[in-house]
Protein backbone atom coordinates (compact mmCIF):
# COMPACT_ATOMS: atom_id res chain seq x y z
CA UNK A 1 0.00 0.00 0.00
CA UNK A 2 1.77 3.34 -0.94
CA UNK A 3 -1.67 5.39 -1.30
CA UNK A 4 -2.01 8.77 0.43
CA UNK A 5 -4.51 8.48 3.50
CA UNK A 6 -8.02 8.50 3.08
CA UNK A 7 -9.33 12.59 3.11
CA UNK A 8 -11.16 12.36 6.69
CA UNK A 9 -10.84 14.39 9.62
CA UNK A 10 -9.74 17.60 8.46
CA UNK A 11 -12.75 18.18 10.16
CA UNK A 12 -10.94 17.28 13.54
CA UNK A 13 -8.27 19.66 13.37
CA UNK A 14 -6.72 20.74 16.85
CA UNK A 15 -4.86 23.40 15.36
CA UNK A 16 -6.58 26.20 17.99
CA UNK A 17 -5.87 24.26 20.79
CA UNK A 18 -1.32 23.67 19.60
CA UNK A 19 -1.36 27.46 18.92
CA UNK A 20 -2.50 27.93 22.49
CA UNK A 21 -0.74 25.69 24.36
CA UNK A 22 2.75 25.15 22.44
CA UNK A 23 3.73 28.64 22.49
CA UNK A 24 2.96 29.21 26.15
CA UNK A 25 4.55 26.01 27.35
CA UNK A 26 7.48 25.96 25.13
CA UNK A 27 8.84 29.53 26.15
CA UNK A 28 7.98 28.61 30.20
CA UNK A 29 10.31 25.34 29.98
CA UNK A 30 12.57 27.86 27.73
CA UNK A 31 12.89 30.65 30.47
CA UNK A 32 12.95 28.27 33.64
CA UNK A 33 14.94 25.69 31.94
CA UNK A 34 17.37 27.97 30.28
CA UNK A 35 18.07 29.89 33.80
CA UNK A 36 18.24 26.82 35.87
CA UNK A 37 20.54 25.03 33.46
CA UNK A 38 22.82 27.69 32.80
CA UNK A 39 23.31 28.38 36.72
CA UNK A 40 23.72 24.72 36.73
CA UNK A 41 26.73 24.83 34.25
CA UNK A 42 28.21 27.99 36.05
CA UNK A 43 28.58 26.05 38.98
CA UNK A 44 29.97 22.83 37.47
CA UNK A 45 32.67 25.27 35.69
CA UNK A 46 33.62 26.91 38.74
CA UNK A 47 33.86 23.51 40.15
CA UNK A 48 36.34 22.36 37.49
CA UNK A 49 38.44 25.18 37.78
CA UNK A 50 38.85 24.72 41.73
CA UNK A 51 39.19 21.20 41.35
CA UNK A 52 40.60 20.95 38.04
CA UNK A 53 38.80 17.38 37.82
CA UNK A 54 35.20 16.30 37.56
CA UNK A 55 34.24 12.68 39.54
CA UNK A 56 31.87 9.88 37.10
CA UNK A 57 29.07 10.81 38.22
CA UNK A 58 29.49 14.84 37.61
CA UNK A 59 30.93 13.70 34.24
CA UNK A 60 27.52 12.15 32.74
CA UNK A 61 25.38 15.19 34.69
CA UNK A 62 27.50 17.75 32.89
CA UNK A 63 26.64 15.57 29.16
CA UNK A 64 23.07 15.60 30.86
CA UNK A 65 23.08 19.29 31.15
CA UNK A 66 24.57 19.83 27.65
CA UNK A 67 21.69 17.79 26.08
CA UNK A 68 19.12 19.99 27.82
CA UNK A 69 20.55 22.89 26.69
CA UNK A 70 20.53 21.58 23.50
CA UNK A 71 16.31 21.24 23.26
CA UNK A 72 16.04 24.48 25.17
CA UNK A 73 17.92 26.55 22.21
CA UNK A 74 15.62 25.33 20.12
CA UNK A 75 12.32 26.40 21.58
CA UNK A 76 12.05 30.30 20.93
CA UNK A 77 11.90 28.56 17.34
CA UNK A 78 9.17 25.91 17.97
CA UNK A 79 7.27 28.41 19.67
CA UNK A 80 7.58 31.18 16.99
CA UNK A 81 5.79 28.72 14.34
CA UNK A 82 2.97 28.12 16.17
CA UNK A 83 2.36 31.67 17.41
CA UNK A 84 2.88 32.53 13.00
CA UNK A 85 -0.16 30.54 12.68
CA UNK A 86 2.30 26.98 11.64
CA UNK A 87 3.99 29.05 9.28
CA UNK A 88 8.17 27.90 9.29
CA UNK A 89 9.96 31.11 8.69
CA UNK A 90 13.62 29.86 9.43
CA UNK A 91 14.17 27.74 6.56
CA UNK A 92 14.50 24.01 5.59
CA UNK A 93 17.30 23.09 7.46
CA UNK A 94 16.74 24.39 10.76
CA UNK A 95 13.11 22.91 10.55
CA UNK A 96 14.93 19.42 9.86
CA UNK A 97 17.25 19.79 13.22
CA UNK A 98 13.92 20.79 15.73
CA UNK A 99 12.67 16.97 15.61
CA UNK A 100 16.37 15.74 15.20
CA UNK A 101 17.53 17.84 18.48
CA UNK A 102 14.38 16.78 20.25
CA UNK A 103 14.94 12.96 20.11
CA UNK A 104 18.59 13.08 20.66
CA UNK A 105 17.81 15.43 23.71
CA UNK A 106 15.37 13.08 25.12
CA UNK A 107 16.68 9.43 24.08
CA UNK A 108 20.36 10.97 25.69
CA UNK A 109 18.20 12.36 28.48
CA UNK A 110 17.00 8.64 29.30
CA UNK A 111 20.48 6.58 28.52
CA UNK A 112 22.39 9.58 30.81
CA UNK A 113 19.60 8.62 33.67
CA UNK A 114 20.52 4.88 33.18
CA UNK A 115 23.54 4.91 33.57
CA UNK A 116 23.79 7.33 36.32
CA UNK A 117 21.41 4.88 38.18
CA UNK A 118 23.48 1.73 37.47
CA UNK A 119 26.19 3.73 38.68
CA UNK A 120 24.74 4.33 42.07
CA UNK A 121 23.93 0.78 42.30
CA UNK A 122 27.20 0.13 41.90
CA UNK A 123 27.88 2.53 44.64
CA UNK A 124 25.91 1.12 47.28
CA UNK A 125 26.14 -2.49 46.58
CA UNK A 126 29.49 -2.66 45.19
CA UNK A 127 31.40 -0.04 46.77
CA UNK A 128 34.88 -1.52 46.01
CA UNK A 129 34.34 -2.26 42.31
CA UNK A 130 32.71 1.28 42.21
CA UNK A 131 36.13 2.71 43.32
CA UNK A 132 38.08 0.79 41.20
CA UNK A 133 36.65 2.00 37.98
CA UNK A 134 36.78 5.33 38.51
CA UNK A 135 38.28 5.87 35.12
CA UNK A 136 37.66 9.01 33.13
CA UNK A 137 38.73 7.13 29.98
CA UNK A 138 35.66 4.79 30.47
CA UNK A 139 33.49 7.81 31.91
CA UNK A 140 34.04 9.49 28.52
CA UNK A 141 33.93 6.72 26.41
CA UNK A 142 30.53 5.79 27.49
CA UNK A 143 29.38 9.21 27.54
CA UNK A 144 30.62 9.27 23.54
CA UNK A 145 28.79 6.13 23.18
CA UNK A 146 25.42 7.35 23.93
CA UNK A 147 25.74 10.26 21.96
CA UNK A 148 27.09 8.58 19.42
CA UNK A 149 24.12 6.07 19.56
CA UNK A 150 21.19 8.49 19.92
CA UNK A 151 22.92 10.86 17.32
CA UNK A 152 22.57 8.12 14.32
CA UNK A 153 19.46 6.18 16.03
CA UNK A 154 17.66 9.92 15.62
CA UNK A 155 18.74 10.54 12.17
CA UNK A 156 15.12 9.32 10.22
CA UNK A 157 13.96 12.88 11.78
CA UNK A 158 16.60 14.54 9.18
CA UNK A 159 14.58 13.49 6.64
CA UNK A 160 11.59 15.64 7.51
CA UNK A 161 11.64 18.65 6.53
CA UNK A 162 9.74 22.07 5.24
CA UNK A 163 6.08 21.41 2.95
CA UNK A 164 4.10 23.96 1.22
CA UNK A 165 0.36 24.04 2.06
CA UNK A 166 -0.98 26.81 0.71
CA UNK A 167 -0.33 29.91 1.25
CA UNK A 168 2.10 28.64 4.54
CA UNK A 169 5.34 26.65 4.67
CA UNK A 170 4.94 24.26 7.48
CA UNK A 171 7.14 22.07 9.48
CA UNK A 172 6.82 19.84 12.59
CA UNK A 173 3.76 18.53 11.19
CA UNK A 174 2.27 14.85 10.08
CA UNK A 175 0.81 16.44 7.16
CA UNK A 176 -0.75 14.09 5.05
CA UNK A 177 1.42 11.28 5.09
CA UNK A 178 1.49 8.06 2.49
CA UNK A 179 0.06 5.12 4.39
CA UNK A 180 3.54 3.07 3.39
CA UNK A 181 5.34 6.32 5.54
CA UNK A 182 3.30 6.43 8.30
CA UNK A 183 3.55 2.77 8.64
CA UNK A 184 7.49 3.26 8.53
CA UNK A 185 6.81 5.50 11.36
CA UNK A 186 4.73 2.72 13.29
CA UNK A 187 7.63 0.43 12.96
CA UNK A 188 10.38 2.93 14.21
CA UNK A 189 8.25 4.12 16.79
CA UNK A 190 7.89 0.33 18.03
CA UNK A 191 12.11 0.42 18.04
CA UNK A 192 12.31 3.51 20.38
CA UNK A 193 9.71 2.53 22.34
CA UNK A 194 11.13 -1.08 22.67
CA UNK A 195 15.51 0.74 22.72
CA UNK A 196 14.77 4.01 23.77
CA UNK A 197 12.60 3.23 26.82
CA UNK A 198 11.15 -0.08 27.92
CA UNK A 199 15.13 -1.40 28.38
CA UNK A 200 16.26 1.52 30.02
CA UNK A 201 13.47 1.87 32.09
CA UNK A 202 13.57 -1.78 33.35
CA UNK A 203 17.52 -1.29 33.87
CA UNK A 204 16.42 1.80 35.70
CA UNK A 205 13.70 -0.40 38.10
CA UNK A 206 16.57 -3.96 38.66
CA UNK A 207 18.81 -1.10 39.78
CA UNK A 208 16.73 0.38 42.26
CA UNK A 209 14.81 -2.78 43.49
CA UNK A 210 18.73 -3.63 44.77
CA UNK A 211 18.63 -0.38 46.07
CA UNK A 212 15.98 -0.30 47.87
CA UNK A 213 16.63 -3.36 49.33
CA UNK A 214 19.69 -2.70 50.57
CA UNK A 215 18.45 0.67 51.89
CA UNK A 216 15.94 -1.04 53.73
CA UNK A 217 18.53 -3.76 54.95
CA UNK A 218 20.70 -0.99 56.34
CA UNK A 219 18.29 1.80 57.13
CA UNK A 220 19.73 1.95 61.13
CA UNK A 221 23.31 1.90 60.08
CA UNK A 222 24.79 5.08 60.41
CA UNK A 223 28.21 4.49 58.81
CA UNK A 224 27.28 5.27 55.16
CA UNK A 225 23.92 7.11 55.83
CA UNK A 226 24.65 9.95 53.78
CA UNK A 227 25.16 7.70 50.67
CA UNK A 228 21.83 6.04 51.25
CA UNK A 229 19.66 9.18 51.48
CA UNK A 230 21.80 10.28 48.13
CA UNK A 231 20.80 7.06 46.66
CA UNK A 232 17.32 7.66 47.54
CA UNK A 233 16.66 11.16 46.53
CA UNK A 234 18.35 9.80 43.17
CA UNK A 235 15.73 7.04 42.91
CA UNK A 236 13.23 9.25 43.42
CA UNK A 237 13.52 12.35 41.26
CA UNK A 238 14.46 9.44 38.40
CA UNK A 239 11.85 7.79 38.39
CA UNK A 240 9.47 11.04 38.84
CA UNK A 241 11.40 12.30 35.67
CA UNK A 242 10.12 9.08 33.91
CA UNK A 243 6.77 8.62 34.71
CA UNK A 244 6.06 12.31 34.44
CA UNK A 245 8.00 12.94 30.88
CA UNK A 246 8.81 10.09 29.69
CA UNK A 247 6.20 7.41 30.44
CA UNK A 248 2.76 9.38 29.16
CA UNK A 249 5.19 10.56 26.45
CA UNK A 250 5.62 7.06 24.80
CA UNK A 251 2.21 5.89 25.57
CA UNK A 252 0.41 8.75 23.52
CA UNK A 253 2.89 8.97 20.85
CA UNK A 254 1.89 4.87 20.55
CA UNK A 255 -1.84 5.23 20.56
CA UNK A 256 -1.83 8.70 18.38
CA UNK A 257 0.24 7.11 15.87
CA UNK A 258 -2.23 3.78 15.26
CA UNK A 259 -5.22 6.50 15.97
CA UNK A 260 -3.65 8.37 12.33
CA UNK A 261 -3.11 5.18 10.79
CA UNK A 262 -6.67 4.01 11.01
CA UNK A 263 -7.36 6.92 10.20
CA UNK A 264 -5.33 7.36 7.14
CA UNK A 265 -6.17 3.17 5.72
CA UNK A 266 -10.37 3.64 6.51
CA UNK A 267 -11.17 7.38 7.42
CA UNK A 268 -12.19 8.26 10.21
CA UNK A 269 -12.31 4.49 12.35
CA UNK A 270 -13.30 6.41 15.58
CA UNK A 271 -15.72 9.23 16.09
CA UNK A 272 -13.83 12.83 15.78
CA UNK A 273 -14.55 13.55 19.78
CA UNK A 274 -11.45 10.25 19.80
CA UNK A 275 -9.53 11.72 17.22
CA UNK A 276 -8.74 14.75 18.65
CA UNK A 277 -8.93 13.72 22.37
CA UNK A 278 -5.28 11.35 21.18
CA UNK A 279 -4.31 14.84 19.39
CA UNK A 280 -4.52 16.44 21.99
CA UNK A 281 -2.88 14.23 24.28
CA UNK A 282 0.00 14.08 21.97
CA UNK A 283 0.59 17.69 22.59
CA UNK A 284 0.15 17.55 25.89
CA UNK A 285 2.56 14.95 26.72
CA UNK A 286 5.01 15.82 24.14
CA UNK A 287 5.18 19.03 26.36
CA UNK A 288 6.02 17.06 29.18
CA UNK A 289 9.07 15.24 27.59
CA UNK A 290 10.17 19.00 26.82
CA UNK A 291 9.71 19.48 30.35
CA UNK A 292 12.40 17.42 31.65
CA UNK A 293 14.94 19.79 30.57
CA UNK A 294 13.31 22.02 33.65
CA UNK A 295 13.66 19.02 36.05
CA UNK A 296 17.06 17.92 35.31
CA UNK A 297 18.46 20.93 37.24
CA UNK A 298 17.04 19.02 40.63
CA UNK A 299 18.81 16.06 39.87
CA UNK A 300 22.27 17.82 39.62
CA UNK A 301 21.30 19.89 43.11
CA UNK A 302 20.82 16.24 44.78
CA UNK A 303 23.12 14.03 43.38
CA UNK A 304 25.99 16.36 42.24
CA UNK A 305 28.88 14.93 43.93
CA UNK A 306 30.06 18.86 45.73
CA UNK A 307 27.64 20.29 43.81
CA UNK A 308 25.89 21.77 47.07
CA UNK A 309 28.80 22.89 48.72
CA UNK A 310 29.37 24.96 45.74
CA UNK A 311 25.82 26.54 45.03
CA UNK A 312 26.31 27.47 49.43
CA UNK A 313 29.37 29.11 48.49
CA UNK A 314 28.60 30.78 45.33
CA UNK A 315 25.69 32.29 47.35
CA UNK A 316 27.87 33.57 49.96
CA UNK A 317 30.07 34.90 47.92
CA UNK A 318 27.16 36.73 45.99
CA UNK A 319 25.74 38.24 49.53
CA UNK A 320 29.65 39.02 50.44
CA UNK A 321 29.82 40.36 47.43
CA UNK A 322 26.44 42.65 47.49
CA UNK A 323 27.55 43.57 51.01
CA UNK A 324 30.62 45.03 50.01
CA UNK A 325 28.78 46.98 47.44
CA UNK A 326 26.85 47.98 49.86
CA UNK A 327 29.55 49.59 52.04
CA UNK A 328 31.18 51.28 49.26
CA UNK A 329 28.12 53.36 48.61
CA UNK A 330 27.24 53.61 51.82
CA UNK A 331 31.36 55.27 52.15
CA UNK A 332 31.15 56.99 48.99
CA UNK A 333 27.61 59.00 49.97
CA UNK A 334 29.50 59.90 53.27
CA UNK A 335 32.58 61.38 51.64
CA UNK A 336 30.55 63.38 49.21
CA UNK A 337 28.40 64.75 52.57
CA UNK A 338 31.44 65.83 53.98
CA UNK A 339 32.68 68.08 51.24
CA UNK A 340 29.44 69.54 50.41
CA UNK A 341 29.66 73.29 50.88
CA UNK A 342 27.67 74.11 54.17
Amino acid sequence: MNGSCVEDGQNCSISEFKHSVFPAVYLLIFVIGLSANLISLCLFLKMWRTQRTLSSVNLFIVNLLVSDLMLICTLPFRASYYINNSNWVFGDVICRLMSYVFYVNMYGSIYFLMVLSVIRYVAINKPFTYMRQQNYRYTWLACLSIWLLVSLASIPKLFSGTKQSEDKVMCLELLNPKADLLNTIIIMNYGALLFGFLIPFLVLLVCYLFVVHRLLRHNNVTTHRQQYKKAGSLAIIVLFIFLVCFLPYHVARTIFLQAEWDLCTSGTRGSCGYITGVRKAAVITHCLAAANSCLDPLLYFIVGENFRKFWRKSKRQIHHNNEQRKMGDVTKTEVQLRSYPR
